[in-house]
């Protein structure tokens, strides 16, 4: 696509990349859709923690603030999500159309990593794939959170959407700033992580799926343990109805709003304080 720059992209991830802990490993897992990228860390003998980053330019390489504290306690694989920007390689034009295909390829991620189940994680758009794949595949699951998830609990802002429109329809890297500078507030941003957001403007992704929102039914049925975090500045959604609708229909949830956070500032916002809910909800506590 015209105005993306491959290797612009891969530099702006390895630097990201460069913040994660000295021993990560990248791995690759073939699935029915092609390889699918996946940066690992902490003890091989650790339970397994599944983390799913955010749509737009978000990469597995978004969770440099938190992966330290969470591979103390699990053997975290961070995945780029097939058909998004990253480095997992679709095969031809097969990619996830559906709930049910990013269904399998999550089946096929986790048969690859040699784990019957494991804890998952999500912020955004991972965590509406995460929270499907949850009410999906029950016995592949253990504990769930959902940092700001999008479309699980309430709908999108009219304002969010209208800024984020000049953007998806020509995204460029002046465009990308900018929206994310709006939604954040002005907080400062890593740069090295911006810098990756914005040469991944225009990368060439497939369609995601983006629809259905979970169903009412199936959430009453969610039998995980289910950690729910929601930013108090989000401008992705109100943040009042996510909590409210999730504390009505979810019946092992645990809510908290995180005050001065705004939607695209997590993960990688306020570490220490993100980072210490994380492993204590992981750890039972």
């Amino acid at each position: 696509m015209a105005g993306y720059d491959d290797e612009v992209f891969r530099v702006a991830y390895d630097k990201v990349l460069a913040k994660w802990p000295a021993e990560r490993e990248a791995l690759t897992v073939r699935t029915p859709f092609g390889a699918t990228r996946v940066n690992a860390c902490g003890p091989r003998e650790a339970p397994p923690l599944l983390l799913l980053p955010g749509g737009g330019g978000a990469t597995s390489v978004s969770w440099y603030a938190q992966v330290a504290e969470l591979a103390r306690i699990r053997r975290v694989y961070a995945v780029d999500v097939i058909g998004a920007p990253g480095l997992s390689e679709p095969a031809g034009d097969l990619h996830p159309r559906t709930v049910a295909d990013l269904t399998r390829w999550l089946d096929a991620v986790l048969d690859g990593l040699g784990a019957d189940s494991a804890d998952l994680g999500g912020h955004s758009y991972g965590g509406w794939i995460a929270l499907h794949y949850a009410l999906r595949a029950p016995d592949r699951m253990r504990r769930l959170f959902l940092l700001d998830p999008t479309q699980c609990f309430a709908g999108f802002k009219a304002a969010y959407l209208l800024r984020a429109l000049p953007m998806l329809l020509r995204p460029s890297p002046r465009r990308v700033r900018a929206f994310l500078e709006w939604e954040t507030g002005g907080v400062p941003l890593d740069p090295d992580w911006l810098a990756l957001q914005e040469a991944a403007a225009g990368f060439p992704a497939a369609k995601p799926v983006t629809s259905p929102r979970p169903a009412p039914d199936a959430l009453r049925a969610l039998n995980a343990q289910v950690l729910l975090l929601v930013a108090a500045n989000s401008r992705t959604h109100d943040p009042r109805e996510v909590v409210t609708r999730a504390t009505a229909l979810v019946p092992h949830v645990e809510t908290a709003v995180l005050p001065g956070m705004s939607h695209h500032a997590l993960p990688h916002a306020a570490p220490a304080v993100l980072a210490r809910r994380l492993t204590a909800f992981l750890s039972g506590r």
